[in-house]
């Protein structure tokens, strides 16, 4: 599979699996997370997508069994993981109010809660998972520029940011962020036009895709899903594909996070990156999603 450079020291695979759903799974174990982790790998697919919050701060440690107990899995994989979310649950059941986090201090900590839960010395990307309204872009640069200093990871990058909030906070720091990771489907097509991926674009910074699927949502929108079938059939795969496939052909660089707890669905994930989907096709997907043709 493609590989797609973020820095001098990082590269991630053209496709992520993220692990946001990991301990919903009903049959979940440490077991079953190493056989999810060992189907990506034989596709190609190096790169496992965390956070602090997801599983409600429960998450990155059972990933971390898998990489305790599966020698060697820890050199095969990227891990990119985010933080600034306090939200009253688990290790922060204590506060108040659901709230962002984006301290010298709060940052620091997460990380090395991070790494002690995911039994590793280093993070290869860290995300600033929201951008926080009361953000000093100096402290919050200069605790990003240290970490990497340090290599308690490797390299930053922010999540959910405008254009603005990217330039603010790139303006404090030596080190070049590397993403944004953004919601972004064929449901969800806004950056595309209000001026996020342009400005993404412009400066060849990858972006990372999340709910490339739209939570499952487009397969509830009638006149989308029909177009998702007769391209699929076309193509001999299957309409989930296609749906990221729109979104890799895009000349951005768009890379989708992928999660999924059906290890089948996990063994397939790599059939997006052999589609090319041509023009007419891509948008009348896009139309079907408008409602509308376009102007």
């Amino acid at each position: 599979m493609e590989r797609i450079r973020f820095c001098e020291n990082v590269d991630i695979s053209r496709m992520v699996y993220g692990m946001w759903r990991l301990t919903d799974d009903s049959a979940h174990s440490t077991e079953m997370t190493i056989d999810k982790v060992k189907a990506c790998l034989d596709q190609g697919i190096t790169t496992i997508d965390q956070a602090n919050i997801y599983g409600a701060y429960t998450a990155e440690a059972e990933f971390g069994k898998a990489l305790k107990k599966s020698a060697g899995l820890r050199q095969q994989i990227e891990i990119i993981s985010k933080c600034d979310i306090v939200w009253p649950a688990g290790r922060f059941s204590a506060h108040r109010v659901k709230h962002y986090d984006s301290s010298h201090a709060h940052i620091a900590a997460c990380v090395e809660q991070s790494l002690t839960d995911l039994h590793t010395d280093y993070l290869d990307v860290l995300l600033i998972h929201r951008p926080d309204p009361l953000m000093d872009h100096h402290q919050t640069g200069a605790i990003l520029d240290q970490l990497i200093d340090e290599g308690k990871i490797k390299s930053a990058g922010v999540s959910n940011f405008r254009p603005w909030d990217i330039e603010l906070l790139q303006s404090a720091m030596k080190h070049p962020l590397v993403t944004n990771q953004i919601e972004l489907s064929l449901q969800h097509h806004q950056p595309l036009v209000a001026g996020d991926v342009a400005f993404l674009q412009r400066r060849g910074l990858p972006i990372m895709a999340w709910s490339p699927l739209a939570g499952g949502e487009l397969f509830n929108h009638s006149e989308i899903r029909k177009v998702l079938e007769r391209v699929a059939h076309s193509y001999d795969t299957e309409p989930d594909a296609i749906a990221v496939a729109w979104l890799m052909v895009h000349p951005a660089t768009i890379i989708p996070v992928l999660g999924t707890n059906n290890i089948e669905r996990i063994k397939n994930i790599h059939r997006a990156a052999d589609i090319q989907l041509d023009r007419e096709t891509w948008f009348e997907l896009y139309t079907a999603s408008l409602g509308r043709e376009v102007a």
